[in-house]
């Protein structure tokens, strides 16, 4: 433990990491020290925790300068450890407002890869106000590193910066959010309904088959599914590959990374079956478009009925 009261060593901003061969060294600013022997509680505390090389405290500049190895991973330890021991690290909040959310686990997604952010003590989310509140220890973190994190994972980040109003502008996000719901699954609606009712009437319909059958051959059919079901499947569709692929890479799949993966399951073997049926073995040759793109559809309805009923909640929680 070194001379809490006279080392002074180069450093930089509050908060700053500086990599030194294969050592970080962090620089907290401390609150309410008032002797070396504070300074002492806080070395020791600083010292006691995991990834922790050696720590430094002065008192006069009220900077705690710690030294930490590679398999550190942020200051929030560090953050805990010095008010565990009774004191305080300056941080600052920011408050940022996030689009696409949906549940709990949606809830947690975001406030884990807030919290993996170096310099984030603590990150919260409310589902109902769509916001998340990160408390960060300036200079080791920016408000940009924040929604870079969220938008990783999977989410967007509304832009509140220089508004008169943050709930007019959060209002805004959420309508213009349901407007684009609402298109998405019109859009899907409008060409599944053929899709379904083709393949459907085809396989269940005897009167229908007879006359589809005499209208066009069975390869043109599949031709004109597959044409419907690919503006479905990577139209409104995309929705749930921008969503569901970030949370399957990052470990955390969701509701959106099972719709993904089961459509394009459906799509992609139905594809095979219309362009490479001589792959498959005999009596598998079948396309399942209808059910591609009807889970499509049905789980963008959902999430329009979800986006009107979270912005009247939202708005009635304001209220109160």
């Amino acid at each position: 433990m070194s001379d809490s009261t006279t080392e002074t060593e180069p450093t930089s901003q509050d908060g700053a990491v500086l990599t030194r061969g294969g050592e970080g060294r962090v620089t907290l600013p401390v609150e309410g020290m008032s002797c070396a022997s504070c300074a002492s509680r806080v070395e020791d505390a600083l010292e006691a925790t995991d990834g922790v090389i050696d720590a430094s405290v002065n008192v006069a500049t009220e900077r705690a300068n710690v030294s930490v190895d590679p398999s550190w991973v942020g200051v929030r330890p560090l953050v805990t450890a010095v008010e565990d021991s009774g004191y305080e690290v300056r941080t600052t909040e920011s408050t940022l407002t996030v689009q696409g959310m949906s549940c709990a686990s949606c809830v947690s997604r975001v406030e884990d890869a807030l919290e993996d952010v170096s310099g984030v003590a603590e990150a919260t989310v409310n589902l109902a106000t769509d916001r998340a509140t990160v408390r960060y220890v300036p200079g080791a973190a920016e408000p940009a590193d924040f929604t870079v994190a969220i938008r990783e994972a999977g989410y967007d980040v509304v832009g509140t910066e220089g508004a008169d109003d943050r709930t007019d502008v959060e209002r805004q996000a959420r309508e213009d959010e349901q407007r684009s719901m609402k298109r998405r699954f019109v859009w899907a609606l409008a060409f599944a309904l053929p899709v379904f009712v083709l393949e459907m009437g085809f396989m269940h319909v005897p009167a229908m088959e007879a006359w589809i059958t005499d209208q066009v051959s069975t390869q043109t059919l599949y031709y004109v599914l597959f044409a419907l079901a690919s503006v479905v499947q990577f139209g409104p569709g995309l929705y749930f590959y921008k969503h569901g692929w970030p949370a399957l890479k990052n470990g955390a799949p969701d509701m959106n990374t099972l719709v993904m993966i089961g459509t394009t399951a459906a799509y992609g073997y139905s594809v095979v079956a219309t362009f490479l049926p001589s792959v498959l073995p005999e009596g598998t040759v079948h396309v399942y478009y209808e059910a591609a793109a009807t889970i499509v559809t049905l789980i963008l309805a959902g999430n329009y009925m979800e986006a009107l009923a979270k912005g009247r909640a939202s708005d009635a929680i304001r209220t109160l």
